[in-house]
């Protein structure tokens, strides 16, 4: 298993699943209800001149997050983008 990093740290075109994600707060509850959850699949689409907000792609659609959500949820790169 590789070294889990930030959602925030990721690099625009990779990929990577979500491992750990913050289990409390009404934010993180909301997250989860448009699919964020450990296992899920996702690729960082762009973001914004300044870092924030960040466009990712998850289940088929777009979803943008601010870059303090995003620091709370960590991720695991995909084996084939390590590579």
């Amino acid at each position: 298993m590789s070294e889990l990093t930030p959602l925030s740290s990721l690099a625009v075109g990779a990929s990577a699943v979500i491992r750990e994600f913050p289990k409390q707060g009404v934010a993180f509850l909301r997250l989860r209800e448009m699919g964020l959850l450990p296992g899920t699949r996702l690729t960082l689409i762009r973001t914004a001149p300044m870092g924030d907000p960040l466009e990712i792609k998850v289940r088929g659609y777009n979803l943008t997050l601010r870059k303090t959500e995003a620091d709370h949820i960590l991720i695991e790169l995909n084996q084939a983008a390590a590579n």
